[in-house]
């Protein structure tokens, strides 16, 4: 067998390879981009499992980067007349850490998509921080009210669309798509301790 036949058969192999390894046939691509992203989430979750410690670098590397305000400090709730007997008092230690971590990250994850054109799906590289650094001038606090790009009364989550769609070209994210999720999250917590005074401008 000559060489260049060889060749042939060992790149056909590993063609054949990565369409097995990637799931490339025809009838295993996602219907759809819900589809897509549905498995994608999963492949992620399955990936977290296995690497949990990774899974936490990623939260601390993103508050290097950047400031983000710690959520509230919630250890009153096992102390004094909030103790055992009270509504609150069957919560332990572990829930309050487990409610600041799953807030923390949800909030990380936001900073992460709100400092990033890729993930807010933009299409002329631009992100949310460009016009908003550590999303200064988002008052959150101020929502609902009237946004006269809009021609109505609005939530941030409408005016987070509005830019994705706008400013950074991209898609409006569903409500409870988790980006928003995030987004909203994130942009809330940077005004943590600003009183709620909705409809100023």
């Amino acid at each position: 067998m000559s060489s260049h036949t060889v060749k042939a058969l060992v790149a056909a192999a590993c063609l054949v390879a990565v369409a097995i390894v990637l799931g490339c046939t025809a009838a295993s691509r996602p219907a759809d981009e819900a589809e897509a992203q549905a498995v994608a989430d999963r492949h992620m979750a399955q990936w977290k499992l296995k690497n949990p410690d990774r899974a936490r670098q990623w939260i601390e590397e993103e508050k290097a980067r950047h400031t983000i305000r710690p959520p509230a400090d919630n250890s009153d709730l096992l102390k004094g007349d909030q103790g055992k007997g009270h509504a609150y008092g069957n919560y332990t230690e572990r829930d309050l850490l487990v409610w600041a971590r799953e807030t923390e990250k949800l909030v990380v994850d936001g900073s992460r998509i709100f400092h990033n054109a890729a993930l807010l799906g933009g299409t002329v590289g631009v992100s949310c921080d460009m016009c908003h650094p550590d999303a200064a001038n988002t008052h959150p606090e101020t929502y609902p009210k009237f946004q006269a790009q809009m021609g109505r009364a609005a939530l941030l989550r409408d005016m987070i669309n509005w830019c994705i769609e706008h400013p950074v070209r991209g898609k409006a994210l569903a409500a409870d798509d988790p980006r928003m999720r995030a987004l909203e999250a994130y942009i809330t917590a940077q005004r943590k301790g600003t009183p709620l005074n909705y409809g100023k401008h």
